[in-house]
């Protein structure tokens, strides 16, 4: 039996990344690696790079050095978001991008629609194959609304949603791409200290049915008791990286993040 080695767990690499925007650097040489079945926070002030790192990782920016590896070795550099999401990397953005005048169900159905492999004629001409396939996507779909609480909620217009419930379905979209990474950017902004709470059951759950988590969050009431690793940016530079307990106690970190407020 051969050995497992550290590449064969991990499912992220990211090596000497670099971004800039004009003559403003957003990522400096960043390195990490993400190991499968884990969630990794990244954490920083506003204009770290935080979310720079992950439009870098899902393919809204080309990198300007660097290279990012995926799940044995893809390489996900210039890679359309379509494609990224189709290797099976999936998100959430910081401001909430649901299609408002769509329902829940419909909102989480698009999401699946990514692992159809349904040729332009069989949607125009419904074959049975297409009947087929939108069944079990319905199916799929009534499920993850159920694992977010919203089974209740599936025909109600997006819009209609309160904001947490909102923030609920935009991870059930993610999801139904069945991607092995899921990257969250702020999902705990605007909630409630319930929400958040549930938010975190909702994470472990997430990571228990055998998605890896990466995790953007200024709230360190939500990042340090879910994380695993925290990875910290500052000024688009990597500054600490390990244990809650480690990045909780690192001098420069205290400095350059949490001693500004960053316990909000």
């Amino acid at each position: 039996m051969n050995a497992v080695t550290l590449s064969d767990l991990t499912i992220l690499n990211v090596e000497g990344l670099g971004k800039r925007f004009g003559g403003v650097t957003a990522l400096e040489k960043i390195d990490f690696a993400v190991l499968r079945g884990k969630i990794v926070s990244i954490i920083g002030p506003n204009g770290a790079g935080k979310t720079t790192l992950f439009n870098c990782i899902t393919g809204l920016y080309a990198p300007d050095e660097g290279s990012i590896y995926f799940d044995e070795q893809i390489l996900l550099n210039r890679l359309y978001p379509f494609t990224i999401t189709a290797k099976g990397v999936a998100r959430t953005f910081q401001t909430i991008r649901l299609f408002k005048h769509m329902t829940a169900l419909e909102n989480v159905i698009v999401g699946a629609h990514v692992r159809t492999n349904l040729s332009l004629l069989d949607t125009l001409i419904p074959s049975r194959r297409f009947l087929v396939t939108e069944k079990k996507i319905r199916a799929h779909a009534l499920r993850l609304l159920s694992f977010f609480g919203l089974a209740a909620k599936a025909d109600e217009l997006a819009r209609n949603l309160s904001y947490g419930y909102q923030r609920r379905l935009e991870m059930a979209r993610a999801l139904a791409s069945d991607p092995k990474l899921l990257l969250l950017d702020e999902p705990a902004a605007g909630m409630n200290p319930r929400e958040k709470d549930e938010l975190l059951e909702t994470i472990r759950a997430i990571r228990a049915n055998g998605v890896t988590v990466i995790l953007i969050e200024h709230d360190m009431k939500v990042v340090m008791p879910v994380s695993d690793k925290v990875i910290v940016l500052d000024y688009g530079k990597k500054i600490a990286e390990g244990t809650p307990r480690e990045i909780q106690s690192n001098s420069r970190v205290i400095e350059a993040y949490l001693g500004r407020g960053g316990h909000s």
